[in-house]
């Protein structure tokens, strides 16, 4: 017992010492601290620790941003998956589903008949038949100026060839018909061409308004057809109204009461007759959210892409039209979502837009620079800046994106143009994408401005911080009848329209070898 005490004493002892040893090592250790060398090492650390604090500020700013933006790219890719999901219902469903409800009430009843050939799945000849044909039950009286719209619709096929010569092809995925009406598969590299397989019963004329001019031919033009081809005509309230001021000759004709009617006119007319430039042209096809009847363009503007005929020669044009078979060119057109930043449940928050030329996303009267992200399906393509961006049809290639650098392409060749105006970079150029793809432009948060969207020259729309704008191609095209055929139409317009790579030649007494 002893001798643990005296260990244990002894250990106390050692303790304490080392205690005072340790406290005295400190207090030696704040004095050396203390002097004047230490001191502006401490400086040093300091200001080495204030820059660490910085890039960890920096670091966790970053942080924060790739989660912000991996949690927006999350939501747009749920917002893209719900379109296609809405897309590919709508092509299910088409335009049949809320016609066919609508026609019981506002079109005569019709009936579908398939011939044996079809059932067969060909007719075993050159060209693409279509597999349901609208007929009339029984052919209707001529209306009375009273009377509704008659729901008459005139079946066609389409074939394509060198000017109808038959080359032994023959494939029924090129153009898909539904009752009648036209919508794209698969493109071919041949000239199109239009039949008919029951003759055209219904013209509805468009015309080029405060326009003497063009009033007294569209009065002419609607006269002969009704004499010499016993054609129902369709005007727009406007004329109506006009033409029966004028005479009461023109009771006959039919027009429609309200944006319900318009939605069924496909469903009625055989044929389109626009008279003016090429803006008639865009605001006959912007009547038609859907399917669009063949158009015969008649130039009367100032330039005209998409205009080919003659106004002297309307005789000889609409009857080579009437009796057929024609060539076409079918034109592709944009369908446009405007998606805001607000509606975060909502994919679609307003009306699809459908525009034949391009759509245009500007600066508006803002200083800044236009600032946009876009994205081609879920690739990243570039950031605008500059004074904006247009997404085109090859249709529209000879309007603004001509205008802004881009080419001219064939209205055939299926692409969407994408070109910049004015950017601030000399390396941004001019693109063209295929058709199948789906571009999103969005104005992110950090833009200094908002920017402004417009569809062919109207309905312009401003896009705030946040909001989005999708566009793809429609399924629906609007086929134009051409002179001679797509191409030669094309050439001849641009030599004529824009006067093209003319100049002088050179003469024949310079140098020789």
């Amino acid at each position: 017992m002893a001798s643990h005490q005296i260990e244990n004493g002894s250990r106390s002892i050692s303790t304490a010492s080392s205690t005072v040893s340790s406290l005295e090592s400190e207090k030696a250790a704040y004095e050396f601290l203390a002097q004047t060398p230490i001191k502006s090492t401490d400086a040093h650390l300091v200001e080495f620790s204030e820059a660490m604090r910085t890039v960890a500020k920096a670091l966790r700013k970053v942080a924060e941003g790739k989660a912000s933006a991996q949690a927006e790219a999350a939501e747009w890719k749920r917002k893209y998956e719900l379109e296609m999901t809405l897309k590919e219902q709508s092509k299910i469903k088409g335009c049949g589903s809320y016609i066919s409800n609508d026609l019981d009430k506002l079109a005569s009843p019709l009936t579908l008949e398939t011939s044996a050939s079809d059932q067969l799945g060909c007719c075993g000849k050159h060209g693409i038949c279509s597999h349901e044909v609208l007929q009339d039950e029984v052919p209707g009286p001529i209306p009375r100026p009273n009377h509704k719209m008659v729901g008459r619709k005139a079946s066609f096929k389409l074939s394509w060839g060198c000017n109808g010569d038959k080359n032994g092809q023959h494939k029924h995925d090129f153009v898909s018909f539904e009752k009648g009406d036209i919508t794209t598969a698969e493109r071919s590299n041949k000239q199109i061409l239009l039949k008919w397989e029951s003759p055209a019963q219904t013209v509805l004329f468009i015309t080029k308004p405060n326009s003497n001019s063009v009033r007294v031919l569209c009065a002419e033009m609607i006269r002969w057809l009704k004499e010499h081809r016993n054609i129902n005509i369709v005007v727009e309230p406007r004329v109506s109204k006009e033409l029966l001021t004028e005479d009461s000759y023109y009771n006959f004709i039919q027009t429609w009461d309200n944006d319900e009617e318009i939605k069924l006119l496909h469903t009625k007319v055989d044929l389109i007759v626009t008279l003016g430039g090429d803006g008639t042209v865009l605001w006959a096809a912007s009547l038609f959210k859907g399917p669009v009847p063949p158009v015969v363009a008649f130039s009367l503007g100032s330039l005209g892409f998409m205009t080919p005929f003659l106004s002297e020669q309307y005789r000889e044009c609409l009857d080579n039209v009437l009796k057929g078979p024609f060539s076409i060119t079918l034109r592709n057109r944009l369908q446009c979502h405007v998606i805001r930043d607000a509606a975060k449940d909502e994919l679609v928050t307003e009306e699809p837009i459908l525009v034949l030329n391009e759509v245009t996303i500007d600066r508006g009267i803002s200083s800044y620079l236009t600032y946009l992200e876009c994205y081609c399906d879920s690739s990243f393509v570039t950031c605008v800046q500059g004074d904006g961006l247009i997404i085109s049809t090859t249709s529209g290639s000879t309007a603004y994106s001509l205008a802004a650098g881009g080419s001219m392409v064939h209205p055939q060749v299926p692409g969407i143009l994408f070109t910049p105006i004015c950017p601030h970079s000399l390396s941004f150029r001019p693109l063209i994408l295929p058709e199948y793809v789906t571009l999103r432009v969005q104005v992110p948060y950090n833009s200094r401005g908002a920017a402004w969207a417009s569809f062919d020259g109207k309905d312009r729309k401003q896009l705030l911080p946040g909001d989005a704008l999708i566009c793809s191609i429609s399924p629906w095209p609007v086929p134009t009848a051409c002179q001679v055929d797509s191409t030669n139409d094309f050439l001849r317009s641009i030599h004529e329209g824009l006067h093209w790579n003319l100049r002088k030649s050179q003469s024949f007494d310079g140098p020789r070898d």
